[in-house]
């Protein structure tokens, strides 16, 4: 497979996958497109592997993860009440769109790396040892990225949302 067919089966997978672990898809375009110009200078090798698309998707995880990293030293962070602020909700009449905007708000507060193994586990469907190795870590450490994720999440979620989301109140 040449990198033009690669990209143009998979460039709507690779967006909607780092739209998923990034939580900001004007921030997720500009991931893929600085993973793909670096991929395509590389395609010869990465052609060849076995598995190109997971290759790819570890260098926008890899990617994501250092932005972060490189962002967190020149962001001034806001107060809680600064925060709500910027992020009301917009009145909906679905409660459903609701319901599914406040876990989204809250899976993009999540650190990093507990985003990162959220979205791997849930939207990719990963088990914990493909998601260590994506990582960079062992399982246990995925368990427990995953349960301290949860956890926060349950904790952070109304009380209509509890039971929803798999813990009673």
């Amino acid at each position: 497979m040449t990198f033009d067919e690669f990209v143009a089966f998979r460039l709507g997978a690779l967006l909607r996958y780092a739209t998923v672990v990034t939580c900001d898809p004007h921030l997720a375009e500009d991931i893929v497109q600085d993973v793909l110009v670096r991929a395509r200078a590389r395609w010869g090798r990465i052609g060849r592997l076995d598995a190109p698309e997971r290759y790819v998707k570890r260098m926008v995880l890899n990617e994501f993860l250092s932005w972060r990293r490189r962002r967190a030293a020149r962001v001034v962070p806001l107060a809680r009440e600064q925060l709500d602020l910027l992020a009301a909700p917009v009145a909906d009449p679905s409660a459903g769109v609701d319901e599914r905007d406040a876990v989204l708000r809250l899976v993009a507060a999540l650190p990093p790396r507990q985003r990162a193994a959220v979205a791997l586990r849930f939207y990719e469907d990963l088990p914990d040892e493909e998601i260590a190795d994506l990582l960079g870590c062992r399982s246990v450490t995925v368990r427990s990225l995953i349960s301290r994720a949860l956890a926060a999440m349950r904790k952070s979620l109304p009380a209509p949302l509890v039971t929803t989301f798999g813990e009673q109140p």
